[in-house]
């Protein structure tokens, strides 16, 4: 059994020492008892839903390359398409969520808010560098 990691040293657990800490009413996207995008604009939607949708048949080919045991670069390949495919839905969220909850939250004047959502966009960024 691997052991936890230390908090003081290791990245990954201060920040989920951080989000624990934080209360749920730090992020500008609570709106209610779960969290929920303040604002949705409906074309990003629209764009992710088609996208996942479309990502969905590009995994069940996968499957079926894999199934068939087909030539692995070609698998490899169509896994680099869906990844791509991923992170353009990643990138719709973030521009929806900078245009909408990150906003809201570093012009709310409340420090506490802002600093969250500082943390909150590093943490994403981060997580998307990898």
């Amino acid at each position: 059994m691997a052991s936890e990691p230390n908090s003081d040293t290791h990245p990954v657990a201060r920040r989920r020492a951080h989000r624990s800490r934080r209360s749920s009413g730090d992020c500008a996207c609570d709106t209610h008892a779960g969290r929920k995008a303040i604002g949705v604009d409906p074309e990003i939607k629209a764009a992710n839903r088609h996208r996942l949708r479309r990502i969905e048949g590009q995994i069940r080919g996968l499957q079926k390359m894999v199934e068939d045991d087909r030539y692995c670069a070609d698998i490899i390949t169509q896994i680099a398409s869906v990844q791509e495919a991923l992170r353009g839905v990643a990138r719709n969220l973030m521009r929806n969520h900078l245009h909408h909850c990150a906003t809201k939250a570093l012009r709310s004047g409340k420090k506490q808010e802002t600093e969250a959502m500082y943390d909150e966009l590093l943490e994403l960024i981060y997580a998307h560098l990898r």
